[in-house]
């Protein structure tokens, strides 16, 4: 079963284990509870097993072929997807510096300006927007934030290595090496070393380079979130917001495939699936009961 595609199958076996609210119980798997009363059943007459087989594929065929079970199971994965993918930006907001979260924060209120909402303040409402129409804006805060983290981890790693140091370093070895016998134990090691300091440098250099482009996106997004503000409050109407943010969002997968390719070197999170799960519709509610089962077959009664 892929994330999206529901087969015939899955709905039988989520027909299977099937939860029914109970009054004073909860959600109880009333089927599996019913089976099992009939396999104890069965022991003392048999006949109860075929009753319960019976009963059971006439069940499973209702329910998996009923057309709001397999709605309420579509709903319940987008609703899942949509939980998971809401605590895994919450998590990597908390793990921002106190400058980007507030950053972020300053971001997740323009964008809730732009819809009209008033999104949380606090630093527990740092999340995305719970909005219908947010799909197209909750994708460039999720790259927002991907792009704070990798800023963060590029600029921790840059702090911690002295250019300067590493470039006297390279001079050094290179004397030392091109005084060395060629071919020699202490020429192999030498030129081993400097191959090293030399690595440093290159990725110095491209953590420079990396973080002037995080640079650019950052300010990009937030200049087009304030332009798509401005815009919304003069032309208004949604299918002019709806035009602008999948102009916008278009956009968005060069910066994504940029920052999943270097995924390792920036050390981002996420990707292009979560950046689908951003853009997933709200589901405001999901029913929670399943159509009810057909009646069990009745037994002939002997003439």
């Amino acid at each position: 079963m892929t994330d999206d595609v529901f087969t015939f199958w899955d709905y039988v076996k989520a027909a299977f284990t099937h939860k029914y609210r109970l009054p004073l119980l909860g959600k109880m798997p009333v089927n599996q509870m019913t089976l099992f009363a009939v396999g104890v059943l069965g022991m003392f007459n048999p006949g109860f097993w075929f009753l319960g087989a019976a009963a059971e594929l006439g069940y499973l065929a209702f329910l998996s072929s009923s057309a709001s079970f397999q709605k309420l199971q579509q709903g319940e994965r987008l609703l899942a997807k949509q939980t998971g993918f809401e605590g895994k930006v919450q998590a990597a907001v908390a793990a921002l510096s106190l400058e980007s979260r507030a950053r972020y924060g300053r971001l997740l209120r323009e964008c809730g300006l732009i819809l009209g909402i008033a999104p949380p303040t606090g630093a527990e409402g740092l999340g995305t927007l719970s909005d219908m129409r947010a799909g197209g804006l909750n994708q460039l805060l999720w790259l927002f934030v991907r792009l704070l983290t990798s800023r963060e981890v590029i600029s921790n790693n840059l702090s911690q290595v002295d250019r300067a140091s590493v470039e006297a370093e390279v001079d050094r070895v290179r004397e030392r090496l091109a005084k060395a016998e060629k071919d020699s134990a202490l020429a192999r090691s030498l030129q081993a070393t400097l191959d090293i300091q030399i690595k440093r440098m290159e990725n110095h250099t491209k953590a420079l380079s990396s973080l002037e482009v995080i640079d650019a996106e950052l300010e990009r997004i937030e200049q087009q979130v304030s332009l798509i503000r401005e815009e919304s409050a003069v032309s208004g109407g949604p299918e002019f917001l709806s035009d602008r943010l999948d102009a916008v969002t278009s956009t968005l997968g060069e910066t994504s495939r940029w920052m999943d390719q270097n995924a390792e070197f920036l050390g981002t999170l996420g990707g292009s699936d979560d950046l689908e799960a951003a853009a997933l519709p709200r589901l405001p509610q999901v029913q929670t009961t399943a159509p009810p089962p057909p009646p069990p077959p009745r037994a002939r009664q002997k003439g």
